[in-house]
């Protein structure tokens, strides 16, 4: 089945990614990363490790990988007002997951870049700003990791 796009033609600022190497521990890199994000605003009200699971449930042998539910419960507020179908992608996750012992990779993509471009949000002043108002969190987030 072919896509009805070609993933390769989207530029990866089109839909917000963020990546990030931290040299340190797995554990550290979680707590460094919640503490950055919550200093900018974002909760984190879902977490969890998917390695965890599935090297318990199906005996995968992953390497660490940890996922941060983050959300700013105020641009939420906005952004379900503007468009209930948002929660599908809610909340916007930080992921890290060790490239190796010592080094993490931090990586997000931005849902509400993501929502325009699969018509879920409109394209229009009022979502523009909360794009770029997401968008500055994550940057300065990003910034002090």
């Amino acid at each position: 089945m072919a896509l009805p796009i070609d993933p390769t033609a989207i530029d990866p600022e089109d839909y917000g990614e963020h990546k990030a190497v931290l040299e340190m521990d797995h554990e550290e890199a979680i707590e460094h990363t919640r503490e950055v994000f919550e200093a900018e605003g974002f909760g984190v009200p879902a977490e969890f490790s998917p390695s965890d699971l599935l090297n318990e449930k199906v005996d995968a042998d992953r390497d660490p990988y940890y996922v941060l539910g983050a959300c700013n419960p105020a641009v939420a507020d906005r952004v379900l007002d503007v468009t209930e179908q948002m929660g599908g992608l809610f909340p916007c996750n930080v992921v890290i997951w060790q490239e190796s012992p010592g080094r993490q990779v931090v990586y997000h993509v931005s849902i509400m870049k993501i929502a325009r471009l699969l018509g879920i949000a409109p394209d229009d002043e009022n979502w523009q700003e909360i794009v770029d108002e997401t968008g500055e969190m994550v940057d300065t987030a990003y910034s002090n990791l």
